[in-house]
């Protein structure tokens, strides 16, 4: 059973005159990564005196605690949520409703037209075999016994007989284009019917809203906010990179949906980068207390480590048009320019809102060690003023589609880098050179190992670019495991990115050339020691 939130002000009066049924509709939404904030107007008319407004048409989503009602014209008493004792919902039919259910009508006539001709046809063709049956089934009498009188009944009766099987034949011939009629009105009627159940806003699970008024006579208006859980937008981003230019344009728009149970027709829509449904405050960090003891055995020191890990706090974790950006404090949101309609659970409604352009700066990035091609990299720059959200991100390159990402949150002024497909040009190879000993790359002894590998990259384009190696050494934390390593030439950094023995060599490779790297390392430790 919904808790709905009743508020009341004590207002002195007189026992409400009657209750007057209202109809809203929905003028605004307010739609948050999770959840809706919805506007709804009500008018009604009420003769001078103390009132029940009952709007009977609210949403069974609508969430109580966040109801709010206001009034510019009209003194306002308390007002609930009502889910039991509901008068019929009285919503106006929108003209795309009646439309739908005018096309069902039709489509309703023209199947009992039909319906109707297959019935008469299967009626005339019975007919015809009953009177078939009589006439076969005739039996002389005396009179008829004479040669002459048979030959006049036998007459009488096979030209009854013929003029009836030919009639029902050439019903029966009539029947399968009447049926075919059937089918296809049936057909018709199916799809009238779906168009109409697209258009229905209709819901049974409403609720209706009671709100005590106090009408000096005539016209009253009433503005009503309330949010809905099942509700939402995501993010998504077309990026398309400009290589010569060292530009990534990036085509910002949204996915929109909404489960309420109701159609929203012609709304204001204003989407927030706001997150009232998620974490707004700090996660608590709790004391770190340790002790020292007596060992457990293996199994209690595992129900020990169980039970403390329950203990730890649980932290909640497109048309051309586009939407004209503004703050809100420091919440960035989008008001869309002209209304929209967004039905209730059959779309995702994807809006445009804007392109910004950031510069980028264009390597292709090489593995020998996994790869054998080389990948185009735009190392980019958040230029702008707000900060990119999650949310897929559908990579171009030349115009063409090179594949689908997830792109992460980034801030203004942060960087972040996209790939845009393989070079097949680029060619990598990375080989372990022969010894004379017969091992391959590799020198294993009882304390020590030896590698020795080759890198080379090759540019079989038509054009030159920036290159960008990457390969790994071993590393070490222990003073007893020795690792050394040369490379030839060296490189350009060293611990990319924070990961130790991860090494980068920056060059430019002009068409045709080749790039070779050797790279050495030798790890040794003590005797009677095993290396892991």
């Amino acid at each position: 059973m919904r808790a709905f939130v009743f508020i009341a002000f004590l207002v002195p009066g007189a026992a409400l005159a009657d209750t007057i049924i209202a109809t809203s509709q929905v003028t605004g939404v307010t739609i948050y990564p999770q959840g809706a904030l919805i506007t709804r107007e009500v008018t009604f008319t009420a003769p001078a005196g103390r009132h029940e407004v009952l709007v009977a048409d609210m949403p069974g989503a609508t969430e109580p605690l966040l109801l709010r009602v206001t009034s510019g014209d009209t003194e306002l008493g308390p007002f609930t949520l009502r889910e039991e004792r509901l008068p019929p919902r009285l919503q106006p039919k929108s003209p795309q409703m009646v439309a739908a259910e005018d096309a069902v009508k039709v489509a309703q006539a023209a199947l009992r037209g039909a319906e109707a001709t297959v019935a008469a046809i299967r009626a005339e063709v019975e007919a015809h075999q009953a009177e078939i049956a009589f006439l076969t089934g005739v039996r002389m009498d005396g009179a008829a016994s004479t040669a002459e009188g048979l030959a006049s009944v036998a007459e009488m009766i096979g030209g009854r007989v013929l003029t009836a099987r030919q009639a029902a034949l050439a019903a029966e011939a009539g029947l399968p284009v009447a049926e075919e009629v059937v089918i296809q009105a049936q057909d018709g009627l199916d799809r009238a019917q779906a168009a109409l159940e697209a258009v229905s806003q209709a819901d049974d699970d409403y609720v209706a809203l009671a709100v005590t008024v106090t009408s000096t006579g005539g016209e009253g208006h009433l503005v009503v906010t309330h949010s809905v859980y099942d509700a939402g937008w995501v993010p998504i981003y077309d990026m398309a990179l400009d290589r010569k230019g060292g530009v990534v344009s990036v085509q910002r728009g949204v996915l929109v949906s909404q489960y309420s149970g109701e159609d929203w027709m012609g709304v204001d829509l204003t989407l927030s980068t706001a997150r009232p449904a998620e974490q707004s405050e700090p996660s608590q960090l709790w004391p770190d207390l340790r002790r020292i003891g007596e060992p457990e055995p293996e199994a209690e020191m595992s129900k020990m480590s169980d039970a403390g890990a329950m203990e730890e706090p649980v932290v909640a974790t497109a048309a051309p048009m586009t939407a004209e950006m503004s703050y809100q404090g420091d919440t960035v949101i989008y008001d869309y320019p002209t209304p929209v309609d967004l039905a209730s659970g059959v779309e995702n409604l994807r809006l445009a809102l804007d392109e910004v352009k950031f510069e980028a700066k264009v390597i292709a990035q090489a593995v020998p060690r996994l790869d054998a091609t080389a990948f185009v990299v735009a190392k980019v720059v958040n230029s702008g003023a707000e900060i990119l959200l999650p949310g897929e991100a559908f990579l171009y390159r030349d115009g063409a589609l090179t594949r689908m990402t997830q792109l992460d949150a980034v801030a203004p002024g942060a960087e972040f880098e996209l790939g845009f497909g393989a070079i097949d040009g680029i060619r990598l190879t990375r080989d372990m050179p022969v010894r004379a000993e017969g091992d391959r790359g590799v020198f294993v002894g009882s304390t020590q190992i030896e590698e020795q590998a080759v890198l080379e990259v090759e540019n079989l384009t038509g054009e030159a670019w920036p290159v960008r190696v990457l390969d790994r050494v071993p590393y070490s934390e222990q003073e007893d495991l020795e690792i050394t390593w040369s490379a030839d030439p060296a490189p350009s950094e060293a611990d990319v990115g924070g990961k130790r023995g991860v090494l980068a060599w920056d060059f430019n490779l002009a068409p045709g050339a080749a790039k070779e790297i050797k790279l050495n390392s030798l790890m040794s430790w003590p005797e009677g020691m095993v290396l892991q």
